[in-house]
């Protein structure tokens, strides 16, 4: 496959594809963050995923047949390589492994999709957040990007800024988060947890 990649690069806030396009191929993240949105008639944004570097994208529309069902977006200056459609089915047919971790991938991609319904659907703003922060957290930490601003993780979480903001506050009033201009600190895991957990 890495013969026939090809390497694309987009500034920040640069579309690389649009919903109802035709799919290209897969696409791997060499460096940059990237988000997959959909927006409603009115112009609202709901975040689906967040990629980052080493991250693979763009599969559903490879193997559906139907136009992308969502938008690209690059967050910050973002080098891609573009694994072509036609490669990648090549590679698949020829390579059993290949497919069946490719298989694995998408089932992933399917499982990230439930856990954001299950998220806007049965969880509060805060649960959601907790949630997302113990996703995001490697050890206690919760690394903030440059772009990621309480409005994007609105956009994410189905809601607003100003709601995100109280959801924040609301974690540092109650001892579990401590924050910092670069990154979210978990105080108690266990809290927490208990937080995030659905609504009954």
């Amino acid at each position: 496959l890495a013969q026939h990649a090809v390497a694309r690069s987009f500034a920040p806030g640069a579309v690389i594809f649009l919903e109802g396009d035709t799919a290209p191929g897969f696409y791997y993240v060499a460096a940059g963050w990237v988000k997959i949105v959909r927006m409603s008639p009115e112009g609202r944004e709901q975040i689906l995923y967040f990629w980052g570097p080493g991250d693979l994208f763009g599969g559903m529309g490879v193997f559906a047949n139907h136009p992308t069902r969502a938008t690209a977006i690059a967050l910050e200056a973002a080098d891609l390589w573009l694994l072509p459609r036609d490669a990648v089915c090549q590679a698949l047919t020829a390579d059993p492994t290949l497919a069946l971790r490719v298989i694995e991938f998408m089932a992933d991609r399917i499982e990230d999709l439930m856990a954001l319904v299950t998220d806007l659907s049965l969880r509060s703003v805060t649960a959601r957040l907790a949630s997302q922060l113990l996703a995001r957290a490697e050890g206690d930490l919760v690394q903030r990007q440059r772009w990621a601003t309480q409005t994007e993780m609105a956009a994410h979480l189905g809601t607003t800024p100003d709601v995100i903001n109280r959801a924040l506050r609301t974690l540092v009033e109650e001892g579990l988060i401590e924050l910092n201009r670069r990154q979210i600190r978990i105080l108690d895991h266990t809290a927490l947890n208990h937080r995030a957990a659905p609504d009954r």
